[in-house]
């Protein structure tokens, strides 16, 4: 019925606009990292560099040099290998060439009702010698300059948790028509400035890739201990910093942080399934609406104008389905262009919507007949319900 057309057409409307508003905020008030050369006398603090590292011999060299290679005055880079099967810790130790700089510690067994990575990173920041100190990840690709930056906005903004989202490398059509929507997700919902002076905890993001934490502010919220068991914990630690009433700072890689997540189809599918129910706090009720919101605001508009002939349908055809997917594309192609994606595959975006709806059905499957989804050899059992 034209009625019902109208409300979901109006709705859907509705929604883009406001997405393309915030969007269009985050495009040009979002902070970006820059190369900006030390001060010659400057104070700034030694950091402690912390990376959990579990089966990364393809990745962990690479990281280990490009870290012993920042031109930083002070800083320790330490590794735990988590119980790895392959040669991380050799090939960690290899790649330092005995640079002092680097400690390699061996992960203690994981204590029952913790997931693994929040295990490690709470034995790191327990060794890290530093009041400063960096969570990033084995695969996160650092520029010569990455560090500095990074500590120079960290600096300028006095903020006890600033956490950067790199630039993602995508190569491959999974990664390009999925790995975006997680920056998407941020750039096209959660205005930047709200997140940063609003007091409340809900209004947080972060990405664990890189986050970068005063440990005072670290240990208030309780670290990685008051998330022992959960699988957004970098999200979560955000929220626990605003709810303490300390900084909340967020900014964009700019390619001096750059990563590649995934390499295919299957990891892409697999990694982004294990983290979807937790970012709907663990609701598979709001997932399934988020999913058919999604479906309904850039599917939609498709079927709409492929069937506009029938009668119920004619109302607004073709020209309001038009304006909606010009609206899509215009919000997803703003995101794309801010974080350093490829822009033409907003035109896609019907199609990655399509594809993380398959990752929802599957991690609502692990969800409801697995116990929860697995990763790298182990069950995250207690934290997506």
């Amino acid at each position: 019925m034209p009625s019902l057309i109208v409300i979901i057409a109006s709705g859907a409307s509705g929604a883009l606009l406001i997405m393309l508003l915030i969007a269009l905020h985050n495009v040009t008030h979002f902070p970006r990292l820059k190369t900006t050369p030390l001060p010659q006398d400057s104070s700034y603090p030694p950091v402690s560099i912390l990376i959990p590292a579990r089966n990364e011999a393809h990745n962990i060299s690479q990281t280990v040099q490009a870290l012993l290679a920042q031109r930083y005055p002070a800083f320790e880079l330490l590794v735990l290998d988590d119980h790895s099967t392959d040669a991380t810790a050799h090939l960690a130790t290899a790649a330092a060439k005995g640079d002092p700089r680097l400690r390699l510690i061996a992960g203690a067994a994981l204590p029952v009702g913790w997931s693994g990575k929040n295990w490690a990173c709470h034995q790191l920041a327990q060794h890290a010698r530093y009041a400063t100190l960096l969570f990033t990840d084995a695969d996160v690709q650092w520029q010569p300059d990455g560090l500095a930056a990074l500590i120079t906005m960290q600096q300028a903004t006095q903020s006890d948790l600033l956490t950067v989202w790199p630039t993602q490398i995508t190569q491959s059509w999974a990664e390009r028509l999925v790995v975006p929507l997680m920056t998407f997700a941020v750039w096209a919902y959660l205005p930047v400035n709200f997140a940063h002076h609003s007091p409340y905890p809900l209004a947080a993001a972060a990405n664990g890739q890189c986050m970068l934490f005063q440990r005072h502010a670290y240990q208030a919220c309780g670290g990685h201990a008051a998330v022992r068991n959960r699988v957004l914990d970098d999200v979560l630690l955000a929220q626990r910093v605003k709810a303490t009433g300390r900084q909340l700072r967020m900014a964009d890689g700019a390619g001096l942080i750059a990563c590649r997540m995934y390499y295919n189809w299957q990891e892409t599918f697999h990694g982004y399934a294990k983290n979807i129910l937790a970012g709907h706090g663990s609701s598979p009720l709001l997932l399934l609406l988020s999913t058919l919101f999604h479906l309904t605001l850039f599917v939609g508009p498709w079927l709409w104008l492929m069937f506009g002939g029938l009668d119920s349908l004619t109302y607004g055809w073709p020209w309001w389905p038009l304006a909606l997917l010009l609206l899509g594309t215009l919000v997803r192609g703003m995101t794309a262009y801010s974080t350093r994606q490829h822009i033409r595959d907003s035109l896609w975006m019907p199609l990655s919507v399509l594809l993380m709806t398959g990752i929802a059905w599957q991690a609502l499957w692990w969800h409801w007949h697995d116990g929860g989804p697995q990763w790298k050899g182990r069950q995250l059992d207690g934290s997506s319900r």
